[in-house]
């Protein structure tokens, strides 16, 4: 029975093989995408038929519970999402295409591995693994039309990944010479009694380094612009929604390292200055950008410093808060560059102009466009506005006053430039710009990711509660 505990993983795998094989026999991209994508079905399938199951594997390095299992879910649903949203890959060689869902799928296997993981080295090298597929996608962007803009992003994108990965493996022998071993539910209780050591805290914040840069908090925001800019449309969507998901459920979950008794005040001031400092510097850098993708990107800076808000509350509600609105965040993303994707007619970059008068070129994506760019902008009804709500009352409670008015200030700097955006779908001509044809997969999707925002913001109880759930189920 315990193959049901990594079956999704299984199911990518052997999909990630069939597509090795296809790669070699040289099969076009339709065949090689519709591989991928019946396989990440089956895998989404898979994990939630596996929801419920819990045990540990591998003498014990991946420890399946009910957190882990449900992060899998959403990434597994996720990748369903990107494979469907990224269907034409305009601006990826057709001859690499096997290749490149390849790498996607075995991204995904390292993120579903390091959402498991119970020792510190099988982390690591389930973070390296979805980090190299992610270092080897960005530079497949097609570069016939004289673009080398996607290898100077794929050499930024390695050289902060490497030194972060760096950063965590030396936080990681500080964490094991503590505490004697690699296995976190033993290490958990050691560390303990030994939070007021400077050197626990050390270890601790070096090991979330490497989640840092996942999830693109300042000072490991830098690769954020020029990476969403250079890859391709549909690699950027994949790099803004999935990794940032599996990167806050491990900022969770190292952070209960630190959650029991006291000795973490330096720990929570620490936290608490990049999250002020990430919502501000994303925020600001946001609100001059004319390339869509790059203020999604600095946005999603910003997003981090909220997520890291539920984070340093060190309280359950905190961290399921901080569930609830990274899952949300992704759904929001995806929203957004469903419609980046299909504006785009042969995958180059879009401007905040080339969106003029979408209201009338397509209605469904401009719907879209704008319930994504609302919830992100943290406007009700939608999931950003209950998020954020659930973040700040957390925050509250544990007495970070200063920090809730600094985050509310931040909203209201999201507002202006997020609304900016809808402004120009809805207000301005679409001038000579022609009409945008969907197929059903992208209609259907489009839909669907409204619902859900909307659903979850609206009806945020049993989310919240599924997610306080998942916290638990850690201890």
């Amino acid at each position: 029975m315990k193959i049901l505990l990594f079956l999704p993983e299984l199911f990518l795998l052997l999909g990630a093989l069939v597509l090795f094989n296809l790669s070699v026999a040289g099969a076009d991209g339709r065949k090689a995408r519709l591989t991928a994508l019946l396989f990440a079905a089956v895998a989404a399938v898979a994990a939630l038929a596996c929801l419920g199951q819990q045990g540990t594997i591998f003498f014990e390095a991946l420890r399946m519970d009910f957190f882990s299992q449900l992060v899998k879910l959403i990434l597994a649903l996720g990748l369903v999402a990107v494979l469907v949203i990224g269907r034409e890959l305009k601006d990826i060689a057709d001859g690499v295409r096997p290749e490149y869902y390849l790498f996607m799928l075995c991204s995904v296997v390292g993120l579903m591995m390091l959402v498991s993981s119970a020792e510190l080295l099988t982390l690591f090298m389930a973070l390296e693994l979805s980090s190299y597929c992610l270092y080897l996608m960005v530079p497949m962007r097609d570069d016939r039309k004289g673009l080398r803009i996607q290898m100077e992003a794929a050499v930024k994108y390695v050289i902060f990944g490497v030194v972060a990965s760096g950063i965590m493996l030396f936080g990681m022998s500080y964490l094991f010479a503590l505490s004697g071993t690699t296995h976190l539910p033993e290490m958990v209780p050691v560390l303990a009694g030994m939070l007021d050591n400077p050197a626990v805290l050390v270890g601790i914040v070096m090991v979330m380094a490497g989640f840092f840069y996942k999830l693109a908090i300042f000072p490991f925001h830098f690769w954020v612009p020029d990476v969403y800019q250079g890859a391709s449309n549909e690699t950027t969507t994949f790099i803004a929604s999935l990794p940032k998901i599996a990167a806050a459920a491990m900022l969770i979950k190292i952070s209960t390292l630190a959650a029991p008794g006291a000795g973490t005040g330096t720990l929570v001031t620490l936290l608490t200055m990049l999250a002020v400092i990430s919502m501000f510097y994303g925020n600001l850098s946001a609100l001059v950008q004319t390339d869509i993708k790059r203020m999604l990107g600095f946005s999603g800076i910003a997003h981090a410093g909220f997520i890291l808000v539920g984070v340093l509350t060190l309280d359950v509600m905190g961290y399921a808060a901080a569930l609830y609105y990274a899952t949300g965040y992704v759904v929001m993303s995806l929203a957004c560059f469903l419609v980046i994707c299909n504006v785009s007619r042969a995958g180059e970059n879009v401007k905040i102009e080339d969106l003029s008068g979408l209201y009338r070129r397509a209605p469904l994506l401009a719907l879209v466009l704008a319930v994504g760019l609302f919830a992100l902008a943290g406007i009700p009804p939608f999931v950003g506005f209950m998020g954020k709500f659930f973040l700040l009352t957390s925050a509250l409670q544990q007495g970070h006053l200063a920090l809730v008015i600094l985050a509310a200030i931040n909203t209201a700097i999201a507002i202006y430039y997020y609304l900016s955006v809808v402004r120009v779908v809805y207000t301005a001509e679409p001038e000579s710009r022609p009409a945008i044809g969907l197929n059903l997969p992208t209609r259907t999707l489009g839909v669907a990711l409204v619902l859900i925002i909307i659903a979850l913001g609206v009806l945020p109880g049993m989310a919240l509660d599924t997610a306080a759930m998942a916290v638990r189920s850690l201890g």
